[in-house]
């Protein structure tokens, strides 16, 4: 249930009970000539509230705007890492003050990962309050590779959205063959410059890809994430 959608008193009471939160983050960035721009976004919000509603715990708007510069000259709607990590940091901040003392910062997109993963130790630094927070890559929980735009990406969206155009899904840049130097490589390049990596926006190939394969990937990782965040509360 999303936080917006609560009542005080009903707020306080969840919060009572189970003092933890999530906020997913997205990205708004190309995503091939078949699927939406809003993708990372869609697929981390559609993550995240299924984890809520496994573990309880609350459930915070997506911050849908990422660090998505690697894109250009593709469309990409991009914010700093600086930018993105003073937004969040001020947000665990304001939710310590509301007495929730555990965060889970839920990621989809892989150009946020560096940002994101400085905040806990920024948020303690900065504000002074020893407060938990993970943060979770949701491609970390899955067993297949990931992509962009590929396989992955596109069965999952098959299953959670109806603006998929499989018609205009068109195969990129696929890893068979290539050795894990040349893998790197041209990761490290892509992170610069997708375009020049990948020519048409796609790291994988999306053409097989359906919404039961989709819907396969979504229930592992959902129950993965569920399981290592409520272990990593517990232990």
């Amino acid at each position: 249930m999303i936080a917006r959608d609560l009542s005080n008193s009903h707020l306080v009471k969840q919060i009572r009970k189970k003092p933890v939160a999530i906020i997913p983050v997205g990205s708004t960035e190309q995503h091939g000539p078949h699927l939406p721009v809003s993708t990372d976004s869609d697929i981390i919000s559609f993550i995240a509230k299924k984890v809520s509603e496994k573990t309880g715990f609350l459930l915070l708007p997506t911050i849908e705007y990422g660090v998505s510069f690697e894109h250009h000259p593709f469309f990409n709607l991009s914010i700093t890492p600086s930018t993105l990590q003073k937004y969040l940091i001020e947000i665990c901040a304001s939710l310590w003050k509301n007495k929730i003392k555990t965060i889970i910062i839920l990621n989809g997109h892989h150009g946020n990962q560096k940002a994101l993963n400085g905040i806990p130790s920024k948020v303690a630094k900065i504000h002074g309050i020893r407060q938990k927070i993970l943060v979770y890559s949701y491609w970390h929980f899955m067993k297949q590779r990931f992509d962009h735009a590929g396989f992955v990406e596109t069965s999952i969206m098959r299953a959670i959205s109806g603006h998929v155009k499989m018609s205009a899904a068109q195969k990129g840049l696929v890893e068979d063959g290539l050795s894990r130097e040349e893998l790197y490589r041209l990761g490290k390049a892509a992170s610069k410059s997708f375009i020049s990596v990948t020519k048409n926006g796609v790291w994988g190939d999306p053409r097989r890809a359906t919404a039961k394969d989709g819907r396969k990937i979504l229930t592992q990782v959902i129950a993965a994430i569920a399981k290592e965040s409520q272990t990593c509360l517990t232990g």
